[in-house]
């Protein structure tokens, strides 16, 4: 059984078992985040859904308003013209064969790789490398694409891209708890906006069931479902 810090049971003593607002949520959260380090503020949602089923694995992109309050290193595998036009976009790492062969050797050092179609050839042949990382580029998530710049500075300005997992839930990273509680809460409406209009069709009964917002190393506050415009 995990052991918490004294910190940590003092935090949890003032959450009420209970479902609050998102702002009321994220105030609970912005006040138990009193590590030594800069938090992050993590959310996590439980999906009515099977993710066995390829129609019920939810996936999708946002483009949170205030970003995650971090710096996003990207790397663009392209041949040029594109390759130029990611250095202009602001990209950390471009190239071609060099970064595929870095790759190769295991080096991942990045957070999001995005890629022109005509790179997949010999990306795609990385996908146990890749792949368990959560960085292999995808069509659907835009990462796949021709509009190199677009893709570098939405990811830069704060897109973000998720994927339930075997157990049916979503995690995020929603901000910082440095941020004004006014922007975490936009950052999880967006969230949450987002998630809901990507409710599949074979989805059975209530679709989001649970919500819980908490920092890096603080105790989870769950949020009322009732928000949602649909669950």
């Amino acid at each position: 059984m995990r052991k918490h810090s004294k910190r940590y049971k003092n935090a949890a003593a003032r959450i009420e078992r209970k479902a609050y607002s998102i702002v009321e949520a994220v105030q609970r959260v912005k006040e138990s985040a009193t590590a030594k380090f800069p938090e992050a503020v993590d959310i996590a949602v439980r999906l009515g859904v099977d993710p066995k089923k390829a129609d019920q694995a939810v996936r999708g992109t946002v483009a949170l308003p205030h970003g995650i309050g971090k710096a996003v290193r990207v790397l663009v595998i392209s041949k040029p013209p594109k390759d130029e036009e990611a250095r202009q976009a602001g990209a950390d790492h471009v190239g071609f064969a060099d970064y595929i062969e870095k790759i190769k050797g295991g080096w991942t050092d990045v957070d999001v790789v995005i890629a022109t179609p005509d790179a997949m050839g010999e990306l795609g042949k990385l996908g146990k490398i890749l792949g368990p990382r959560g960085l292999m580029p995808n069509p659907k998530s835009g990462t796949v694409t021709m509009e190199i710049a677009n893709a570098v500075k939405e990811v830069k300005a704060g897109k973000i891209e998720f994927r339930v997992d075997k157990a049916g839930i979503l995690h995020a990273t929603v901000g910082k708890a440095s941020f004004e509680a006014e922007k975490l809460v936009e950052n999880v409406h967006s969230f949450l906006n987002t998630v809901v209009r990507l409710k599949p069709a074979t989805a059975k009964g209530h679709y989001v069931r649970s919500i819980t917002l908490s920092s890096t190393m603080g105790p989870g506050v769950e949020i009322d479902r009732g928000e949602l415009i649909a669950h």
